[in-house]
């Protein structure tokens, strides 16, 4: 399972309305770099897949295709303020070797 905060499902809700992408789930994709890095590509999702996997949280319905299950479950997306002020979604992933959560 995917999730995401309400900060995340606004800002995605606000990006979709200015891509006129309204109704289109979220695709969220992550490959494992030969380093052992996870790298990760989110979209709106425009074509879906019968083998892709359905999630839902916070209003959002998300997509991803089985090859990223794995390294994705049970993932949440946040919208945060970095430390140089701007707002960035980030990625918590217990499952991507470089996470450490914050105490």
């Amino acid at each position: 399972m995917i999730t995401l905060t309400k900060e995340a499902a606004a800002q995605i809700q606000i990006s979709a309305q200015q891509n006129q992408s309204q109704g289109m789930p979220l695709r969220v994709a992550c490959q494992r770099n030969a380093d052992g890095s996870f790298q990760y590509a989110v979209g709106f999702a425009d074509v879906e897949h019968d083998q892709d996997l359905h999630f839902s949280s916070e209003g959002i319905d998300i997509v991803i295709a089985p090859t990223s299950f794995d390294l994705l479950n049970m993932m949440e997306i946040d919208y945060v303020e970095l430390d140089d002020g701007n707002k960035d979604f980030i990625f918590k992933n217990p499952n991507d070797p470089n996470y450490a959560p914050k105490p």
